[in-house]
């Protein structure tokens, strides 16, 4: 484990203290020119950073021209480290390629990059399905990919990465369902916000142990299950916006004790905000806006002792009390705008609040999963978006 910490942090110096790059290159010129034995791991990441750049057709910044020959510890981007199973091996520890508007995929042989561990090529045009050779990279600690033009289904290779610790896929063409095993990892945080991701988020949430879950402008479905309390002893940002949630916010959203960001805007989430999450007392941002939620906003949650941001705008509050009534006198920036709440400005007309203020919904009558089969969005009203059924 020393060797691993190690490893990275030096990683962490070489990308972050350019100065020190130079000697690390010098080093590995030193190391090839009195060595009397060839180094196969720089041979080996010689042959797969050749197959790539033959795969890049569009490198304007001129990032890869550098990458000739087999001194690959010189290429722009790439950055060397001593081996965290041997000191006197230098080998390919990290790949960074951000904002290089490169064009290209990634071939079979990225998989000989087998002692790296961190890939960032987020802001590029890299396109195609993730390799399946990834699952070579043992060692991978970060994989940034985002905000490029991936595709095909959840990329199920990066599961089998056993040392992953971030995943960024967000801003990327990837479909289809989350893998339930994607919370079985050890991952500390999970990106895959502005995808094209369907279907249900996963019920089996056991053994995750993020900090950060993004889930954020994907077209999933239903509502989010009361698992999601599994996350309790390690979860601190959970951001769902724009994910085409419905049904109501379950109480266990108030078991996660440790959240500083709780963002479920902009979803079809309906019925009362659950009291629980007057518990999270480590909360400092909540934003409910533009959903369907009811009733009173609870008293709880506005003492929130870390309380900095809280937004429920547009839904349909009828009641605030106490000093949910005037929050900024506390210097919280505070948004109840488009409500029902009587003699407050902003307000939505009276004819809008009735329409859906006369449903009663009880949270409580149906099960999450049967929550998305209970109303028929034919039949419902053009101011009622779908949810659990009214009583």
């Amino acid at each position: 484990m020393a060797l691993s910490l190690t490893f990275h942090a030096l990683i962490s110096v070489l990308l972050f203290h350019p100065s020190l790059v130079s000697t690390a290159k010098h080093s590995v010129h030193h190391h090839k020119s009195h060595s009397p034995n060839p180094n196969q791991h720089l041979q080996q990441a010689y042959r797969a950073l050749k197959a790539w750049k033959k795969v890049i057709y569009s490198d304007p910044k001129n990032l890869t021209t550098d990458w000739v020959g087999p001194s690959v510890c010189s290429y722009t981007g790439i950055f060397c480290a001593p081996s965290p199973s041997d000191a006197n091996t230098l080998v390919v520890a990290g790949i960074d390629l951000n904002h290089g508007d490169i064009a290209g995929f990634l071939p079979e042989p990225i998989g000989l990059l087998s002692d790296v561990a961190l890939i960032h090529l987020n802001s590029n045009r890299f396109c195609g399905i993730l390799p399946r050779s990834m699952a070579n990279l043992s060692l991978l600690y970060e994989l940034d990919l985002s905000n490029n033009r991936f595709v095909g289904p959840f990329p199920d290779v990066v599961l089998s990465l056993p040392s992953l610790k971030y995943l960024d896929l967000r801003y990327n063409e990837f479909e289809g369902p989350l893998p339930p095993k994607l919370f079985s990892n050890p991952l500390d945080a999970i990106f895959v916000n502005n995808n094209r991701l369907t279907s249900l988020i996963p019920r089996d949430f056991s053994g995750t142990t993020a900090s950060v879950v993004v889930f954020a402008n994907n077209d999933f479905s239903g509502c989010l299950p009361p698992t999601i309390s599994r996350f309790a002893d390690t979860l601190e940002e959970l951001l769902l916006i724009n994910s085409s949630l419905s049904g109501c916010l379950p109480p266990e959203v108030g078991y996660l004790y440790k959240l500083r960001v709780l963002d479920i805007s902009d979803n079809s989430l309906v019925g009362p905000v659950p009291y629980s999450l007057a518990g999270l007392g480590h909360l400092e941002l909540l934003n409910l806006e533009n959903n369907m939620f009811t009733g009173t906003v609870p008293l709880g949650v506005c003492f929130l002792p870390s309380l900095l941001n809280f937004t429920l705008s547009y839904n349909y509050f009828s009641e605030e009390e106490g000093i949910c009534m005037n929050l900024t006198s506390r210097g919280i920036a505070f948004d109840d705008s488009h409500n029902c709440l009587p003699d407050k400005p902003l307000q939505r007309s009276q004819k809008v609040c009735d329409a859906v203020l006369e449903h009663r919904i009880d949270c409580y009558e149906h099960e999450c999963s049967a929550m998305a089969t209970l109303v028929d969005p034919s039949t419902a009203g053009p101011s009622i978006a779908p949810g659990p059924a009214y009583t």
